[in-house]
């Protein structure tokens, strides 16, 4: 009998839900309702993005799907048209039909004028999205290489959660030796070169195509719309770092987001192994990941890292 009445619990849901997409599809024909300083958090993949997606989506203020966005970004502008070459979108690829799908599509889903996104690929289509919204806030998570390249690799071998993109991929991808044959995460110009590479060079760079990526938009979002914060702060003290973000991104937190937020590591989004910094250096990449380090230098510093890889 519980069983019965969960599933007819779960079914009125549904339709609830449905019913008020549906209304407010409705309303956004006939009123227009464009975002008010949307809020997209950029960054590489296994950088913390997820962790600081998920806690702005406890919000009040803000709309959230609570999930990546991939398959809506990618239906407006598919791969195949941009002959696989990159995830990456410019001020030329936007449009005002662009704007309308993009507006209608969250609010019919949220019911805010006012929303958070996040996915793997936002780090590579920052100017596509600025264009789209002048008025956007962009919050740039930023993540040492060690760490963050020790996650890479380690996703890599989860293609199951992170290559369902890539199925229909025009490449044989044989990376060492055929160990990975599913691309992961994202593509960025210049991949191709990389489908017989060592993991660790796919994976130093994935992290340089999209921090350099974030990096060069940076240059055309103003000043106060723009917030970069170090997965290693949140670490060291995640509410002092999220409450700077929160008066960043111009929205209260109280003391129930300051208890959501000092207990949040205890509780990690899709993390792979207890939350630490320089997991890598005890990890079974250290190897692979010292000798890549040295390449990515200049990267580090213009992101505000000193040395190879510590801050």
């Amino acid at each position: 009998m519980q069983e019965l009445l969960e599933k007819v619990k779960k079914t009125l849901q549904y339709h609830a839900r449905h019913t008020a997409t549906g209304l407010r599809g409705l309303r956004w024909d006939i009123a227009h309702r464009y975002p008010d300083r949307p809020i997209f958090v950029l960054g590489c993949s296994r950088a913390g993005t997820t962790l600081v997606y998920k806690t702005l989506s406890e919000s009040p203020d803000l709309g959230t799907l609570q999930r990546e966005t991939h398959d809506f970004w990618v239906g407006l502008h598919p791969l195949e048209e941009k002959n696989w070459d990159t995830h990456g979108l410019d001020e030329s690829d936007a449009s005002p039909a662009d704007r309308d799908i993009v507006s209608r599509y969250f609010y019919t889903r949220t019911g805010k004028v006012r929303f958070v996104d996040k996915n793997n690929q936002n780090g590579l289509c920052a100017s596509y999205l600025h264009t789209l919204f002048p008025d956007a806030h962009f919050v740039y998570v930023k993540r040492s290489p060690g760490d963050n390249i020790n996650s890479l690799i380690e996703g890599w071998g989860k293609p199951e959660e992170f290559a369902t993109w890539s199925d229909e991929l025009p490449a044989d991808v044989r990376i060492e030796d055929g160990k990975y044959t599913r691309w992961c995460f994202f593509l960025a110009e210049g991949w191709r070169s990389y489908l017989e590479s060592a993991i660790e060079d796919v994976c130093a760079f994935q992290y340089r195509a999209i921090n350099e990526a974030i990096l060069e938009s940076k240059k055309r979002v103003p000043e106060g719309q723009w917030h970069e914060i170090c997965y290693e702060d949140l670490v060291r003290d995640s509410v002092s770092g999220f409450r700077d973000l929160f008066a960043a991104c111009d929205l209260a937190f109280d003391s129930g987001l300051e208890a959501h937020c000092r207990d949040v590591l205890n509780r990690p989004y899709n993390a792979f192994s207890e939350i630490r910094l320089d997991k890598w250096k005890q990890g079974r990449n250290r190897e692979r990941i010292e000798r890549v380090l040295p390449e990515l230098d200049d990267l580090t510093q213009r992101m505000g890292y000193r040395g190879r890889g510590w801050k």
